[in-house]
């Protein structure tokens, strides 16, 4: 058969499904999607190339048989196969070789924990399976070391700038006995961690060639996989580099084989998870944990923000289990430590959020709130609505509105798969919550009980709120304006979501490609083939660094050049950006910044101004920057890209008719019930407008378009969807779980245990790294809500009462841009490392503040008579550091360098404990001077409350070993919260 050449196939395999975006030699284009596991067939990408070209050529293609490569121009392929290798800890045996002392290093790992409540805290598994410890110590050169010898140590000239001393040489003969032990167990990987390797390499790579020279099949080394300071996230991120890329690399082999000639002719390409393509050779594991997700990112940011004339876009991804979020402003925003399966990674990464919510997460209610996820119904047995006996989820809640069309659905649900989706299941579920709601409410309050679609509302209120938390973390934290940006959405349940999303984050315009079911394969289409160098700096940021910083610029610029133009690429296809990683003096913080749009001056590179960069950033990030201290380089780095992607897209042609009406449905909104006319998009043309309400079919996903908004098909057959302002969902003053749930989402940090955050305070090193601050929102009277991120432990779970004495310390002396710095123990203060730092938050015409937020972080020092400002024998609280009442750490926006329902569950949990353990109890323990501590707890389990009796407690000593009013509260609320076992917001 003659196959005609030029076929180009982008696929991205997901977990679940596996979309395929193929465009044929004439220009037409086919998109499939098949499921990536299936008996039928052994590998979905290749099945899915076999489906395309067996339709075009009208032959069949066994699937038993090797595929011929004739006729295909390029394969490009996202593949989360790291992401579940990772997740499902099912990579590559290997062992992990370290500098001697260092053994557990990884084991200990930051001490971070994401979830402070936990009574029993999981610390995941390391990757590695063998330790071994090797004799060799760097250090890095001081003039001033103390160390006895230190001047005749070896020294070596680091490529940072900075020099080293060599403290202990390598010993590679009993080395090559370990190794030789390893290798007899059947470990055939090796991850290679050896300190300050990202500076000076020539121990690693000496371990390297005697790794190879005995037999190991892969060998990852930290001064190659990550070079970067800090070894703890460079040791993650080596071991999971020899976890995942063996695996990578066979699942690659597999799929060569699946073709006649192992593609050896026809150009493949993966995603990285810096959204952007990179050969199969260069495919490695520590690079593919974003690879699925990643398509997507390029998709709508190439899309999009095209259509958005230069306004910044903010992508939605809405799936079964999680929805993704991510940020193009005219760049792609990328991180450069993440962590995912508990696994941190030190590579460059697109910023994308994840929430636990998607249109399978499940609904509760729980202590009277509305509670969305994190759980999931999964594919089996899936909603309610599939007819398998699955949980209610948000994908019945939108059925049950009517947003989502059981007729336009395949018939694939029930035990024999055969049946369309059930709406009469997802009813009586919502039926029987509709009875718990109301019972609950009837001991609360007197109010009418909710109708099926009153609940199934509130549900979605809350889910959407959920999902803009994210958002919110990407823009609002981030000094954006989240009403400025354009909401692009795709995946498959993100259409029903869309405008109410937009409406509440205030966005006027949505975005939703024709092609958004399978976005993530079109943006692959799209992408470009990057190459990335990058080398470690110690540098100042100084006239005297610059033709050192120059001279690193040009020399990683034409490493980016020579690597793209070896895979086929013209001079002109390529482009350079540089960057610098810049941060304070005697801070942890780097912003990676690019000098593109700050060009040079003579107090700058020749690249670019990139001081005037990082400074508009800090400022941007973080509401102030700090004058006249010096800036230090911690990295160079360089992209370099290359465009090869999708052809532009052909415009429609107006039809000059009305938009054709399928069918009217009754949809339920904020307004109740109204007529809502469907429409199919593949009917729709570039001059037609549809008023809100309306739902839009698509070939993979349903879009609602809410009343007061207007979709618009653009002459490119997409959809933009003006977003109106809406009817506000009305509040009563009766107890309404709905506003509840609300709430409990709304106030959220600008950061989640799975986004570490981006913060000033890593001066102080503690809070940043094992994630150690804590602290809610307050009014004046100082009701607690529930701050999502990590307290320092007990008593840190709440900041008790640390507004009013600002108030009667200040006064009236409070202005728009202060910043209050605080630790006195009579200002509800703990022990004086924990910084409380409290920001009154003005509206406008109203003088006094009308509410506050306040964040506590535990310091390393602040200046006590020994190190750690916790001496075991003072006396006074001046021997223990610096003490502030009320202390004004930003005036005016100046650096002066120089909760709603907590009470429920508690209720609950208090009685069920009187119901198991009794009604009283006590207890007795001692503080470490001897001084008793006696607790007397008595629960009412009818009222469900406890006193608390302190009586016969030993009084306040003249020493340090005493716990302020707040420090016990404190400790309450936090002892409750772990026994209560539930995500619930905290009140006072």
């Amino acid at each position: 058969v003659s196959v005609p050449a030029g076929f180009q196939f982008a696929i991205d395999r997901g977990g679940t499904f596996t979309d395929v975006f193929a465009r044929c030699p004439d220009g037409r284009v086919r998109v499939l999607k098949l499921l990536s596991e299936d008996p039928a067939y052994g590998d979905a990408p290749t099945e899915g190339i076999r489906r395309v070209l067996e339709e075009e050529l009208g032959v069949p293609l066994p699937r038993d048989e090797p595929l011929s490569a004739a006729g295909i121009a390029g394969i490009r392929m996202g593949t989360t196969v790291a992401t579940n290798a990772l997740l499902q800890r099912r990579g590559e045996r290997h062992a992990l070789l370290v500098t001697r002392g260092f053994r557990h290093l990884l084991h200990i790992g930051t001490q971070a924990r994401p979830h402070i409540f936990d009574l029993v805290v999981s610390v995941p598994p390391v990757l590695y399976e063998e330790v071994i410890e090797v004799d060799e110590r760097l250090i890095p050169h001081q003039p001033g070391c103390r160390l006895p010898g230190a001047k005749t140590l070896p020294l070596l000239e680091g490529s940072t700038g900075g020099s080293l001393r060599v403290l202990r040489p390598l010993e590679l003969s009993a080395l090559r006995q370990e190794l030789e032990g390893v290798l007899a167990r059947g470990i055939r990987s090796l991850a290679v961690l050896l300190l300050h390797s990202y500076a000076w390499p020539g121990h690693e790579e000496q371990v390297g060639v005697l790794a190879r020279e005995l037999g190991f099949t892969h060998v990852s080394l930290s001064s190659v996989v990550a070079p970067m300071a800090r070894a703890v996230p460079r040791g993650f991120t080596t071991c999971a580099d020899a976890f995942l890329t063996p695996a990578v690399r066979r699942y690659l082999q597999s799929f060569r084989e699946g073709f006649r000639d192992h593609l050896r002719d026809v150009p493949v390409l993966f995603m990285r998870s810096d959204g952007g393509l990179t050969p199969m050779s260069r495919f490695t594991g520590a690079a593919a944990i974003l690879s699925g997700p990643a398509g997507g990112v390029v998709g709508y940011a190439t899309t999009a923000f095209r259509h958005a004339n230069g306004r910044p876009v903010i992508g939605f991804d809405m799936g079964g289990t999680s929805t993704d979020v991510s940020r193009y402003a005219g760049n792609y925003e990328h991180v450069f430590e993440a962590t995912t399966a508990g696994v941190t990674i030190q590579a460059p990464q697109l910023d994308i959020n994840t929430v636990a919510a998607g249109g399978g997460s499940r609904l509760f209610f729980r202590s009277g709130l509305y509670v969305v996820g994190p759980e999931s119904a999964g594919a089996h047995p899936g909603p309610a609505c599939y007819r398998k006996g699955g949980p209610l989820t948000v994908t019945d809640a939108n059925l049950v509105l009517g947003r989502l069309l059981p007729e336009f659905f395949p018939r694939i649900f029930g035990p024999g798969e055969d049946q369309p989706l059930c709406r009469e299941a997802a009813v009586q579920a919502f039926q029987e919550l509709a009875a718990t709601i109301h019972a609950f409410a009837g001991d609360s309050g007197d109010r009418q009980p909710l109708s099926v679609e009153e609940v199934a509302m509130g549900f979605v209120r809350v889910a959407n709120e959920a999902m803009c938390r994210p958002i919110r973390a990407l823009t609002q934290a981030r000094g954006h304006d989240a009403a400025q940006h354009v909401l692009a959405c795709f995946g498959g349940a993100g259409g029903q979501h869309a405008c109410a999303i937009a409406r509440t984050l205030g966005m006027s315009e949505v975005f939703i490609h024709k092609y958004s079911g399978v976005l993530s394969a079109y943006g692959l289409a799209l992408a470009e083939v990057v190459h990335e160098a990058q080398t470690p700096c110690a540098l100042p940021y100084a006239a005297a660094a610059f033709p050192r910083l120059d001279a690193q610029l040009a020399a990683l610029e034409r490493e980016c050049r020579d690597a793209l133009w070896t895979q086929g690429f013209a001079g002109e296809q390529i482009r350079t950006e540089a960057f610098l990683h810049l941060r304070y003096e005697g801070t942890d913080c780097a912003l990676m910044c690019s000098a593109k749009g700050h060009p040079p001056t003579p107090q700058s590179c020749h690249t670019g101004d990139f001081l005037a960069a990082f400074t508009e950033r800090y400022r941007t990030e973080f509401g102030f920057t700090l004058p006249g201290r010096q800036v230090l380089v911690d990295d160079v780095r360089v992209r370099g890209t290359a465009s090869s992607g999708e052809n532009p897209e052909t415009p429609l042609t107006p039809s000059g008719k009305p938009p054709p009406v399928e069918t009217v449905t009754r949809c339920y909104f904020e307004e109740g019930y109204l007529e809502t006319p469907v429409f199919r998009l593949e009917r729709l043309s570039c001059d037609h407008t549809i008023p809100g309400p309306a739902i839009i079919i698509d070939q993979h996903s349903t879009i609602v378009v809410e009343p007061g908004c207007t979709a618009t098909v653009t002459r490119f057959g997409d959809i933009s969807i003006a977003v109106g302002s809406g009817t506000p969902h009305p509040m009563t003053p009766q107890l309404d779980p709905d506003p509840l749930g609300l709430c409990r989402n709304t106030p959220a940090p600008p950061w989640t245990p799975l986004q570490p955050p981006r913060t000033p305070w890593d001066h102080a090193g503690l809070p940043g790294t094992p994630l150690d601050p804590s602290g809610p929102p307050q009014t004046p009277l100082s009701p607690l809500w529930d701050p999502p991120w990590d307290p320092p432990g007990p008593p840190g779970p709440t900041v008790v009462v640390p507004v009013p004495p600002q108030l009667h310390h200040l006064g009236e002396d409070l202005r728009e841009g202060d910043v209050i710095l605080s630790n006195h123990p009579c200002a509800g203060g703990s022990h004086l490392p924990d910084l409380t730092v409290i920001t009154p938050v003005f509206w406008p015409g109203v003088p006094a503040p009308v509410f506050f937020v306040a964040s506590r972080g535990h310091h390393a020092d602040v200046g006590g008579c020994t190190p750690g400002s916790m001496p075991p024998h003072s006396r006074t609280l001046r021997e223990e550091g610096a003490v502030f009442i009320s202390f004004k750490l930003v005036k005016e926006g100046v650096f002066q360098e120089e909760g709603a329902n907590a009470e429920v569950a508690v209720r609950e949990m208090l009685r069920g404990f009187a119901a198991r353990w009794g009604t009283e109890t006590e207890a007795e323990d001692f503080m470490d001077d001897g001084t008793p501590i006696r607790l007397r707890v008595q629960v009412d389990p009818h009222e469900g409350s406890a006193v608390f009796d302190f009586s016969g407690t030993g009084p306040e000593v003249f020493g340090n070993c005493n716990a302020p009013r707040a420090v016990t509260l404190s400790a309450l609320i936090y002892c409750l919260r772990c026994m209560v076992g539930e995500d619930i917001p905290l009140n006072q």
